[in-house]
């Protein structure tokens, strides 16, 4: 696995200047820190650099990549990923809330005989009520719609899930798989999926 240039270039910074924070790196390339988030959630994740609450960034200097990291980066999102949540698209939003606090997830996928239609949030139903919806509106009437829905394959790798997630800023993300009949929802890949992962890296090493 190759870094690329910029991930090279923040390398070179911590180096120099660690402890160093994120806005402090971004500074000096002259970019926002959430156009760097991806490239931190990767350095940590595979050890090169360290990250520590108010103190910043460290260099670790792990540029070998042992195995089992190479591992975990590349197998595909399917080995890692939960049980979807989904509903259908005339389930009232009463239904809807309620299934969210009984599965504990922040997201609902919304399917059409298996294959996903929409994706619905708590904030989606925050704003149903702030925008004068009943409980009985389908969720159907206020869920996202493709092609606004962030998805990935069931065969990409964790890398470009967990890209996914941490450059949209989102929770969780469906996966699926291409069927003839649309996008066959398989499962879910969460920011708790990407924590037990970074755990299981850690101890690993």
């Amino acid at each position: 696995m190759n870094f690329t240039a910029r991930q090279n270039k923040i390398i070179n910074i911590v180096k120099e200047f660690q402890p160093i924070t994120g806005e402090e790196i971004a500074s000096k390339l002259n970019l926002s820190r959430a156009t760097l988030r991806p490239d931190f959630t990767l350095l940590t994740m595979v050890e090169v650099l360290g990250a520590r609450p108010k103190v910043g960034y460290y260099y670790l200097g792990n540029h070998h990549l042992t195995n089992q990291n190479i591992k975990s980066l590349d197998m595909s999102v399917q080995e890692v990923m939960s049980l979807p949540i989904v509903t259908e698209e005339q389930t009232p939003i009463y239904d809807a809330i309620v299934s969210l606090f009984l599965e504990d997830v922040g997201t609902l996928f919304i399917t059409n005989g298996g294959f996903l239609t929409g994706v619905v949030s708590r904030k989606d139903l925050l704003r149903s009520f702030l925008g004068g919806q009943t409980e009985e509106t389908p969720v159907g009437v206020i869920m996202t719609r493709k092609p606004k829905i962030i998805m990935v394959d069931k065969e990409a790798s964790v890398l470009k899930a967990t890209k996914l997630i941490v450059d949209h800023g989102i929770d969780a993300i469906p996966v699926v798989s291409k069927e003839e009949g649309g996008d066959l929802v398989v499962g879910r890949y969460t920011k708790t999926n990407i924590a037990k992962l970074f755990v299981e890296l850690i101890e690993s090493n």
